[in-house]
């Protein structure tokens, strides 16, 4: 399951660079004489810290799992694990000194930051020398690993997003394909009060509505975040003013007043008494790993739900199938004690096909290469297969990097709040200040 706050937006450059004065310099990962004889063979002995985000018993044990496979290969290496460890304690880390050999994040928003200012090493020269073939990875996941040529992460599993469904509230009805088809299907299953008090909702269309953010829902239209040259499209790309348009004629038809008291009226969303789950909501945007909440919850697992891909602009049908993905990424800090140590479990944990496999079977994410999608101990009903058939489209995307990913994604999100309740009167100008709000802050970051 994937559920982390957003990182935290006061990192700077400055923060992340920061050494520790008087210190001999740690070594360094790259690209190494290639030893006679096996790499196990060759490395010494060493006890190597990796941090992880991994929480819940299940999530641990899994990830032990996969390690174990790795302490196989490599009998002299001790792997010390620390769990819940989030972005900003990772670069605390790293500034004072004190990094693991090891850390991965649930979150890609850092990447850009890490690898432009060499937080994390660059990890281009040992994958090229180890032969690690990058085209077994989907275009999005190669992209939100690296920045202006530095590959300083690796994916290790993957987040999809498609669309849930409840067949009892569909009533017969096909998952939606288009956004007018979405449409349609909402007004046909919401049902309501006299008063207009909603009881179930077809669809949700506030972007306050969980994982109903600007960056999940943007590939239904195929919109841009930024321009060539790493500026904000928001306001030049016409694809968000499709999206918002669309959004904001199905807010009008609850009226805000009416979805705002249906929506802060639902349950957790990490929890037994989230929406879907009591059949308040027909259809959803969610993760892959919705479907793992499900079956371990004791009222949901008798649920007869289904999956798809997210319906698409009605003039861009090519985009459907696609969605939008991202995941837990992994690498090798600055001040590594043992760096080659490091590559040897990261290019373990990313590459082979059983570490990967155990691992989404446990934790039920997309493993990220080709050979563990199809590997035929991949545990994948339908209801998975969904999202390894979105991660693997070609026109899936993600969210571009950016060394102000959280800022940017904020200033879009504040906007979009006002623009629902109906604040914004000139939609254009509104997209332009987004943009200009961005630039800015682009420009006070050297960009």
């Amino acid at each position: 399951m994937r559920f982390v706050p957003l990182a935290v937006a006061g990192l700077t450059v400055l923060a992340l660079t920061a050494c520790t004065a008087g210190k001999e310099a740690p070594p360094s990962l790259g690209a190494q004489p290639k030893p006679s004889g096996s790499a196990s063979q060759a490395l010494p002995a060493a006890t190597i810290e990796l941090w992880h985000g991994f929480q819940t018993d299940a999530e641990v044990k899994a990830f032990e799992e996969a390690i174990a496979g790795f302490n196989e290969k490599f009998p002299q290496i001790t792997v010390k694990t620390t769990k819940a460890v989030q972005d900003d304690q990772i670069t605390q880390a790293i500034r004072s000194g004190k990094a693991p050999d090891v850390a991965a994040s649930f979150t890609t928003d850092n990447v850009a930051l890490w690898c432009k200012t060499g937080a994390f090493q660059d990890l281009t020269a040992v994958v090229k020398q180890d032969g690690i073939d990058l085209s077994v990875l989907p275009a999005a996941s190669r992209s939100y690993t690296e920045f202006e040529g530095k590959r300083c992460m690796m994916p290790l599993l993957a987040d999809a997003y498609g669309m849930f469904y409840n067949k009892a509230l569909m009533k017969g009805n096909e998952p939606p394909k288009t956004l007018s088809e979405l449409t349609r299907l909402t007004k046909e299953l919401t049902v309501r009060d006299p008063d207009g008090t909603i009881k179930v909702a077809g669809f949700i269309p506030s972007f306050q509505y969980y994982e109903n953010s600007p960056s999940h829902l943007a590939p239904m239209v195929g919109a841009k975040w930024y321009n060539d040259d790493g500026t904000s499209a928001i306001g030049s790309d016409p694809a968000w003013k499709q999206l918002l348009t669309w959004q904001k004629e199905l807010v009008d038809w609850y009226g805000y007043a009416n979805l705002e008291k249906f929506r802060r009226s639902l349950g957790d969303e990490w929890g037994s008494a989230h929406p879907f789950f009591k059949g308040k909501v027909a259809m959803i945007v969610d993760g892959e790993w919705r479907n793992a909440m499900i079956a371990n919850d004791s009222k949901a697992k008798s649920l007869d739900y289904g999956t798809a891909p997210l319906p698409v602009a009605d003039d861009k049908p090519d985009l459907y199938g696609s969605g939008f993905t991202a995941g837990t990424v992994i690498g090798v800090p600055k001040g590594a004690k043992n760096p080659q140590h490091a590559w040897e479990l990261i290019k373990h944990l990313t590459t082979d096909t059983d570490s990967l496999v155990t691992l989404s079977n446990a934790l039920r994410n997309v493993p990220t290469t080709k050979a563990a999608m199809e590997s035929p101990r991949l545990a994948a009903d339908a209801n998975f297969k969904t999202f390894l058939d979105i991660f693997a489209h070609p026109k899936t995307s993600t969210l571009p990097a950016s060394v102000n990913s959280v800022f940017n994604q904020d200033s879009l999100s504040t906007f979009l709040v006002t623009w629902e309740k109906g604040a914004v009167k000139d939609l254009d100008a509104g997209l332009k200040g987004v943009d200009k709000r961005i630039n800015d802050k682009l420009k006070l970051s050297g960009g």
